[in-house]
């Protein structure tokens, strides 16, 4: 059963920085895609950005020229730097892994608090 688990949220002041990571593990295989989502409270879940194994990414349009999405296959890790960040990036992110073999699997993570406030 893949597992994935993320780390380096946190509080920081507007403008400030964070990096999510997550690492992907439980499978022999490499995610095809790999992102990020995230969800305000009161909010429906929504796309941050992804990458494909051939490093070819896709970002929100709230978020372009902010944040850099970058992954490493040999680990199968994703990682997310956020710069500039506003207080309309609050929310919890979660990281996402889709698989594809016979079949289509996606996976999420637990969630991680991303806070940007004064």
């Amino acid at each position: 059963q893949v597992q994935l688990v993320e780390s380096g949220g946190g509080l920081v002041q507007p403008g400030g920085s964070l990096r999510l990571s997550c690492a992907a593990s439980g499978s022999n295989r490499s995610p095809y895609v790999m992102g990020w989502y995230r969800q305000a409270p009161g909010k429906q879940r929504e796309l941050v950005a992804t990458i494909i194994s051939g490093s070819n990414t896709n970002y929100a349009d709230s978020v372009k020229g902010r944040f850099t999405i970058s992954r490493d296959n040999a680990k199968n890790t994703v990682d997310l730097q956020m710069n500039n960040l506003k207080p309309e990036d609050t929310a919890v992110y979660y990281c996402n892994a889709i698989y594809f073999s016979v079949s289509r699997t996606t996976y999420w993570g637990q969630g991680t608090q991303v806070t940007v406030s004064s």
